[in-house]
């Protein structure tokens, strides 16, 4: 049977298709904010002690790094559709199966699978994106998407909350499998393939292997992937220890889904910004202001913290600047970074998204490990990755930020010119 979205006169317009891409992304934010709230109660149903429950989050994250590098090539292979429904259909199964665990040990492990099979999901859309525009358009469109994205990280641990409030922990895996069956319907319905016969690729692993060697052989794409790696891998870090700064060394833990929500209401708002001012001002300029201030504000951070006694009411306004600042990075700097790769695209995106989630996992699970009860080991992770996120940013820019948009790409052009 034609899927309906594969019927003629069935178009997917650019507003439904920012809102579904966004939902498909979310899958993965629900997959691990709706859990905040419940790590301590999990990890003591199923035998954690200290910062082990952080696991739960960080198995997931490092999963999808990992998976991440597979499911681009079989896009740019089969289209974007089958590679979404078996994420979609993963999602699903895996979730359930989470809810059915007896120990702890089982429970990391399926995460781990769980991130693996289900990062399509965070592939492909932004491939799908890039499939039908390109430049600073692709920058404010994803922004758009990121802005709708994050309404997920704002409410979901209130519905984490409010599920523990009425059943146990289990029961968010559950929500988790009806929310993938919902989305799953939607893109049945109405998400037509975006792949187009000309950018077919073969599916062999010499093929594979060169055109993700490609992706992060450029020298812009090296430094923007890795530089908002390192930047959000500190934000990982955050979410790995959040449920005990806010609950243990605050003692707000009644208050985690609303302390938690406005901390990332910041991003929201930057991402409606950056949609609006993105292609006046350039990915390029915008993203380079952003990244500055965040790192004025880590260092802030980590002096606030590092006096001791900081408050909960220092230390949630630094992170909302901060998460704020986060908001202008993010899409821009993914878009930047795609810019060279309409050809491959799906491949292109795989390899970017895994080093930006392996690097985000492993720094994230370091950061959250160091937790000591305070929030000075945060603050000092922000500040060092801020500052080497710059140094890769200066290596791709070749020393000079803030370029005009086209300015960029006509620079490295006659700079090649003239080296060759």
């Amino acid at each position: 049977m034609t899927p309906p979205a594969q019927q003629e006169g069935r178009t997917l317009g650019e507003r439904e298709l920012i809102v579904l891409m966004a939902l498909l992304m979310s899958l993965q934010a629900f997959g691990i904010d709706s859990m905040l709230p419940a790590l301590g109660v999990m990890g003591g149903d199923l035998g954690a002690t200290g910062n082990d429950r952080q696991f739960v989050i960080s198995a997931y994250f490092l999963g999808s790094g990992i998976g991440a590098f597979f499911p681009g090539a079989f896009a740019d292979r089969f289209g974007r559709r089958p590679v979404l429904f078996f994420g979609l259909v993963s999602y699903v199964v895996f979730s359930l199966a989470c809810a059915l665990v007896t120990d702890f040990a089982t429970l990391l492990a399926l995460r781990l699978v769980q991130g693996i099979a289900c990062a399509g999901l965070s592939v492909v859309p932004t491939a799908i994106v890039r499939d039908k525009v390109g430049g600073d358009r692709m920058a404010s469109m994803m922004s758009l998407i990121i802005m709708i994205f994050l309404a997920v990280p704002i409410f979901a641990p209130a519905i984490g909350q409010l599920i523990l409030l009425v059943a146990d922990w289990r029961a968010i895996f559950m929500a988790m499998a009806v929310m993938g069956t919902l989305v799953g319907l939607w893109v049945w319905w109405r998400l037509p393939e975006s792949l187009t016969q000309e950018n077919v690729q073969d599916l062999d692993p010499v093929t594979i292997l060169k055109n993700m060697g490609t992706a992060l052989s450029n020298r812009v794409a090296v430094g923007y992937v890795t530089g908002s790696a390192l930047v959000f891998g500190s934000l990982f870090g955050f979410l790995n220890s959040s449920e005990q700064l806010i609950s243990e060394a605050f003692g707000a833990g009644d208050y985690f889904a609303l302390i938690f929500g406005a901390s990332v209401f910041g991003m929201v708002v930057a991402s409606f910004t950056n949609s609006r001012i993105v292609e006046r001002f350039g990915a390029r300029r915008v993203s380079h202001t952003a990244l500055l201030l965040f790192l004025v504000v880590a260092v802030l951070q980590m002096l606030a913290a590092g006096r001791g006694g900081q408050t909960l009411w220092t230390f949630v306004p630094l992170l909302a600047l901060s998460m704020t600042m986060l908001g202008f990075v993010g899409s821009n700097f993914s878009s930047i970074a795609m810019q060279p790769f309409q050809h491959i695209a799906g491949a292109a995106s795989s390899a970017h998204t895994s080093l930006r989630m392996v690097t985000g996992a492993v720094l994230g699970a370091a950061i959250g490990q160091a937790y000591d009860g305070t929030a000075f080991p945060l603050g000092v992770a922000m500040t060092a990755c801020a500052i080497i996120a710059l140094a890769l940013v200066l290596y791709s820019e070749r020393g000079k930020l803030f370029r005009r948009p086209g300015e960029a790409h006509t620079y490295m052009i006659v700079h090649d010119i003239l080296r060759n």
